[in-house]
């Protein structure tokens, strides 16, 4: 296993993953991404949303592309941005052991949960119950208002 540049280690040490998990990091990246989900679009249609000049925008856009997740087609100025799914098809390889991991983990807790449940149930008395003048001191004051 190899480092990546942070010194810690990955998965194969792919710098490849270790990008596109770069790019994913960004919540402004993500977002670009949630809306090309939509369809391509223009720069200066992604760009609207964000309070951010255009060559920041451009910026995050190359980042994403960079790590393979959209892909651009210039028609002269224009510039259209497509999502490209595969990379994140491979997202979902590498975090499938997770998966696995976290349900084997949730099993073990439903277990133990459902192990430490009584077997019986309470004792206690269902919800509005009468009381005991000493369990609820405001019972006397309702009767007397009511008498």
């Amino acid at each position: 296993m190899q480092r990546s540049r942070g010194g810690s280690s990955v998965m194969g040490g792919d710098s490849d993953l270790d990008r596109l998990f770069s790019a994913l990091a960004d919540p402004t990246r993500r977002s670009l991404l949630a809306r090309l989900t939509v369809g391509p679009a223009k720069i200066t249609d992604l760009a609207r949303p964000y309070r951010m000049s255009l060559p920041a925008v451009s910026k995050h856009l190359r980042i994403l592309e960079e790590a393979g997740l959209i892909g651009r087609k210039i028609d002269g100025r224009v510039h259209r941005i497509t999502l490209k799914g595969r990379r994140l098809e491979e997202v979902e390889v590498w975090l499938d052991p997770f998966r696995s991991y976290w349900a084997e983990a949730l099993r073990g807790l439903k277990l133990e949960v459902e192990r430490q449940r009584p077997r019986h149930p309470s004792r206690r008395s269902p919800p509005g119950a009468s009381r005991s003048p000493e369990r609820d001191p405001g019972r006397a004051r309702r009767e007397r208002a009511r008498g």
